[in-house]
């Protein structure tokens, strides 16, 4: 494994922890949902002979601390915030490859729509852009019900209901720094499953864009957006090993699997 650096970057509103491992490519890799840096640090530790990995945690996530009152707009704020940290890391004229998963996966789309820093390609595995979907309304009374619950019955239960998205299995456990349970319930949840990607401007650019989801996940209904935008967008969806955390479950297949996307090539079923 190579040397991990860390920092800290001062964004309006907020300081954002961040890690460099490797060398070779810039990637950013952005975690969704309560994840942080911790989440992706096995699958950058694999990708760190081939990229310059850069991991970190969201505003309001564990070591990315708030100096306000949470991002509002979710995904402007997101956004920027990314930006902010590619521009402070990446190298002048120096192309961009960013992996997003879940909430991290609508990040990364819409940085390659604003094309900042020069995106090349941008990986979205399964975007909870639920919206998409032919019973989006469904989907969005369901999300309103797990808010309810978590304001009615706390972390726990809101959790339990949420796996249902996930055909009612609960959610393996993953690498964190600190449970952001609560943060993500409170101030991201909603926000990020009520995003509807813009698939016109996301058309403009579909060439620089994988669509990705878990190959054991492919019944869950978390899946079924990245397939419907890949469809709209003319683009075949890209399976990846393991299921929506994939990532974290199956890291050294997984890592084969995107260095093999990223560098155009033809990835190994696995």
């Amino acid at each position: 494994m190579d040397t991990v650096e860390s920092g800290t970057l001062a964004v309006p509103g907020a300081e954002l922890y961040f890690e460099v491992r490797g060398r070779g490519p810039l990637l950013l890799l952005i975690p969704g949902g309560a994840s942080d840096a911790e989440v992706f640090r096995d699958l950058a530790d694999e990708l760190a002979s081939r990229h310059r990995v850069v991991t970190y945690d969201p505003r309001g996530i564990s070591r990315s601390l708030l100096g306000g009152p949470p991002p509002q707009p979710w995904l402007d704020t997101q956004a920027e915030d990314a930006v902010r940290l590619l521009d402070s890391l990446a190298r002048p004229g120096e192309p961009v490859r960013v992996f997003g998963s879940c909430a991290g996966a609508l990040t990364a789309l819409e940085l390659l729509v604003r094309d900042a820093c020069g995106i090349r390609l941008a990986v979205a595995h399964e975007p909870p852009a639920m919206g998409l979907l032919p019973d989006a309304p469904r989907h969005a009374a369901f999300f309103e019900e797990v808010y309810a619950t978590f304001r009615r019955e706390g972390v726990p239960a809101a959790l339990d209901k949420l796996s249902a998205l996930f055909s009612g299995r609960p959610a393996p456990p993953l690498p964190e720094a600190a449970d952001n349970s609560e943060f993500f319930l409170s101030h991201v949840m909603l926000p990020s499953s009520r995003c509807v990607p813009d698939v016109t401007a996301l058309a403009a650019v579909a060439d620089r864009i994988v669509l990705a989801g878990g190959q054991a996940s492919r019944t869950h209904d978390v899946h079924r957006p990245a397939a419907v935008l890949a469809q709209r967008l003319g683009r075949e969806l890209t399976a990846f090993p393991g299921g929506h955390a994939g990532y974290a479950t199956h890291p050294a297949p997984f890592a084969t699997h995107l260095a093999a996307v990223l560098t155009g090539a033809q990835p190994v079923p696995g």
